[in-house]
């Protein structure tokens, strides 16, 4: 049985310091700086590949795992069916616990309504900032945000030729420099379609 960490952090700018000081005490670190909304994570893949049977996976909080309950869900269920556990630091310990199976299970209906309710306060935050955007719009204040780019943009044109051609998200995002999440939301405006 070994203690394995993972951290994470949203961008490359941002810094892991904090969470590697609360998981000195594994025996091995995986770290990613990449958005958790990506499941393209290669230290979170590796870590779901190293970890065995009875191993505890330590992270600090949940959304250092994903930020959506069905990529939480996924992730869980991968460690689970290696027969490892999920430990996060800033939920209540169960280490008093002595029956395993009770330990796990308490701690996987905790982790249950955390993730609940943290999809829940992210619905709720979405759903005040469009009445906020509504009423600005109603008083003529909000005008949206600025298109980065033009149909007519060169860069995303070659982007969407890169793509057209059967390139990948992520070799687009190199090649290009245009963040995937951005990209996507340029193809369902303007309709291009890979067939």
């Amino acid at each position: 049985m070994a203690k394995i960490g993972y951290a994470r952090v949203s961008s490359k700018n941002q810094n892991l310091d904090r969470q590697i000081e609360s998981l000195q005490d594994v025996s091995k670190l995986f770290s990613d700086k990449v958005s958790g909304q990506s499941l393209e994570r290669p230290q979170l893949k590796a870590m779901l590949e190293y970890i065995r049977e009875g191993d505890i996976v330590v992270v600090t909080e949940l959304d250092r795992l994903g930020r959506n309950n069905k990529d939480l869900t996924d992730i869980m269920n991968q460690i689970q069916q290696k027969g490892a556990t999920l430990e996060v630091l800033n939920l209540p310990s169960m280490s008093g616990i002595e029956d395993e199976n009770l330990r796990r299970l308490i701690n996987n209906l905790v982790i249950e309504l955390y993730k609940y309710q943290a999809e829940s306060e992210r619905k709720r935050i979405r759903e005040r900032q469009q009445q906020g955007i509504e009423l600005a719009k109603q008083k003529g204040k909000f005008k949206g945000g600025k298109l980065k780019y033009q149909k007519d943009d060169p860069k995303l044109q070659h982007a969407f030729e890169l793509y057209l051609k059967g390139s990948t998200e992520k070799d687009i995002e190199l090649k290009t420099g245009i963040n995937r999440r951005t990209f996507k939301r340029y193809r369902e405006r303007y309709g291009v379609i890979r067939k």
